[in-house]
Formats: C-alpha cells, structure tokens, sequence
C-alpha cells in the first residue's frame, strides 16, 4: 500500500475482520463458528501475504538457480535443465518452502 491510498491499510482491514470473526462471530459455535475460524485463519493468511516482503534468501535461491520468479523455476525442473544441480535446487526448494510455511503456518518450520 502506498502513502497515497492512508489507513486503514488493506492488511489493517483484513486484521480487523479476521479479528471479528474471531471474537464475535466464532464465539456462536457449531457450524457457523467453525466457518468464522477457517474465514479468520484465511484472513490471517492473506495478511501475512499482504505484509510480506519476500526475503533475500528467497529471490536468490530463486534467482541463484537462473530463474525470474518460482513459476520460471517450476518450468526449469520440468524440463530437466538443473538436473545437473541436485543439491542447489533442494537448497532453494527448502528455502522456498520455509518462506511459504512462515506465510501459511507461522512458526512450524521453526518446530
């Protein structure tokens, strides 16, 4: 988000509604509370996305291998083209997959 658009932020309205459903509406239970906490984890996730700034470590495992974005990587093992570099391309996938469980699941790649 920049300057210009001011607050709330897309990330600070996501945090306020995941919080909602977690508070207000989760607390009706059965049905409709469970939905409000998979609604509010989906929020959690999206404001993580929204706040990340994707590491270092991560655009030069990607960029380390030769490619411009993850899809470009995907392609590259497809095609056989870094079959030659098993360890660097397991290096970069374990990075990869450790920034994604930062996003998705904080702390379990830490355990």
């Amino acid at each position: 988000m920049t300057a210009l658009t001011g607050r709330p932020t897309t990330a600070e309205l996501v945090a306020a509604v995941a919080d909602f459903l977690d508070h207000d509406v989760r607390g009706v239970g059965g049905q409709v509370g469970f939905h409000a906490r998979v609604a509010a984890n989906v929020l959690r996730i999206v404001e993580r996305e929204l706040l990340d700034d994707t590491d270092d470590a991560v655009r030069d495992a990607i960029s380390g291998l030769g490619a411009d974005d993850e899809s470009a990587l995907a392609q590259s093992i497809r095609e056989g083209r870094l079959d030659d570099r098993p360890e660097e391309v397991m290096t970069a996938l374990r990075t990869l997959v450790r920034h994604r469980l930062g996003i998705d699941h904080p702390g379990y790649a830490d355990g």
